[in-house]
């Protein structure tokens, strides 16, 4: 008769980079929210930085390329840094929309933005790198943790639209290997001036001008996903049109996923130093991080139809607009109701920035709302409306700025959503 001893299991052991790895506060809050979703109540979910494919179709020629290109068996490994056809049809499209320049071999390919940003950091940062960055920001504290860079962040102020300038970011330039700037910038929608940019690229200069020839230089990453979703008079700008000496050390984040409201597509490129690119190219194929190749094929030959790209970028900016501008309408009632809220205009993007300043108002029952996560659970619990606070994208954790995302959003909705928060509001004192 055999006896069985009870033994403690051994502790799994992983690596230090995944052990201290951050997950998403977004994704909390999500399963937070589909929990209550799944208990039958209405949600109005303005989380998620994506679009509801009902109300946000791709366009229908892509979709229809798309199908022809698996029914032609488009099936194989694409090229590591693209299928050919595609890249001369980036080049074609950010020559068109953005004003920039690059030849088919210092363009790259991949899987959307993501990998993108991934092998961007892999190719630059080595062990305590210095990466400096602005937040609210979307997710360069993860991808330098994953570098095992060190993060240098200022944080940003409403005053200037929470976009950073030269005189916030010039102290923490001196030894730094990355600087990584987003405009249209996620969570935010806003946009650089043209001076303030012009600001922050001479600086760049300045800096990589002060080091020596064996030293890293500073490079740019610039994430411009969203630069074709612009509204009103907002303009987008790129470093290497306003300084073009800045073209050896700029890399461009670029993609479909926002413009054509394609995120699961997964296409997205990359422009730079055509030895940057090869580098970026040899990490991703190591990865498997291309983008499919039929969606490839397709995107090649959809990107070269100009009429159709000029009709779908019209539709979609009115249909973002739209819902950008009756949220950010509703939100300045609220203000001039007396209620403690704020938002800033529109500017680009799918994004609203709103302020929910609530810390220290007390509800009905007494509860007193001391904190950000306080406020945030108080608005979807008695207003039903989900929103990200700007603590989520590296902001201070009592800061009382919010994102909110349209791309899911019903037009038709926006007037109870609004008038839902109006009355949460009116139950605190």
């Amino acid at each position: 008769m055999s006896s069985s001893v009870a033994t403690t299991p051994k502790e799994l052991k992983v690596s230090e980079m995944a052990e201290n790895l951050i997950g998403s506060e977004i994704i909390k809050l999500a399963g937070e929210i589909n929990e209550k979703i799944k208990q039958g109540e209405k949600i109005f979910n303005l989380t998620i930085g994506d679009f509801n494919p009902q109300l946000f179709p791709i366009p229908t020629k892509l979709k229809n390329y798309i199908v022809d290109a698996y029914q032609n068996n488009e099936t194989n490994y694409p090229p590591a840094d693209g299928i050919l056809a595609l890249r001369e049809s980036v080049k074609h499209f950010i020559k068109k929309y953005a004003e920039l320049d690059y030849d088919t071999n210092e363009i790259l390919i991949a899987g959307g933005a993501r990998p993108i940003i991934y092998a961007i950091y892999q190719t630059l940062i080595d062990k305590d790198d210095v990466v400096v960055f602005p937040v609210p920001s979307w997710n360069n504290n993860h991808y330098t943790h994953l570098s095992y860079g060190k993060q240098v962040f200022l944080e940003t102020s409403p005053e200037n639209n929470f976009m950073p300038t030269a005189a916030e970011i010039k102290p923490l330039l001196k030894g730094a290997t990355l600087l990584s700037l987003c405009s249209p910038l996620n969570p935010t929608g806003t946009v650089f001036t043209k001076q303030n940019l012009e600001e922050i690229c001479d600086l760049v200069i300045e800096e990589n001008k002060s080091r020596s020839a064996d030293q890293k230089p500073l490079y740019l990453l610039y994430d411009q996903i969203y630069f074709t979703l612009t509204f009103g008079d907002t303009k987008h700008y790129t470093p290497t049109t306003l300084r073009p000496e800045l073209r050896d050390y700029t890399i461009y984040v670029d993609g479909l996923s926002k413009a054509f409201a394609a995120t699961g597509v997964r296409v997205g490129w990359s422009m730079g130093p055509k030895k940057i690119i090869d580098k970026m190219k040899s990490i991703l194929g190591h990865v498997g991080a291309w983008a499919p190749k039929a969606e490839q094929v397709a995107s090649a030959n959809y990107l070269n139809e100009d009429n159709e790209t000029e009709a779908f970028l019209k539709d979609i900016k009115n249909k973002v607009s739209d819902r950008l501008n009756a949220i950010y309408k509703g939100f300045s009632d609220l203000k001039a109701e007396g209620f403690s809220v704020d938002a800033i205009s529109p500017q680009a993007a799918i994004y609203l920035t709103v302020k929910i300043d609530l810390s220290g108002k007390q509800n009905s029952d007494g509860t007193l709302l001391r904190t950000t996560k306080d406020v945030t659970s108080y608005v979807l619990n008695e207003a039903k409306i989900a929103m990200v606070p700007f603590s989520a994208f590296g902001a201070s954790a009592n800061s009382p700025w919010y994102r909110i995302s349209v791309g899911t959003t019903k037009v038709e909705d926006i007037p109870e959503m609004i008038n839902n928060l109006r009355l949460a509001l009116q139950k605190l004192k």
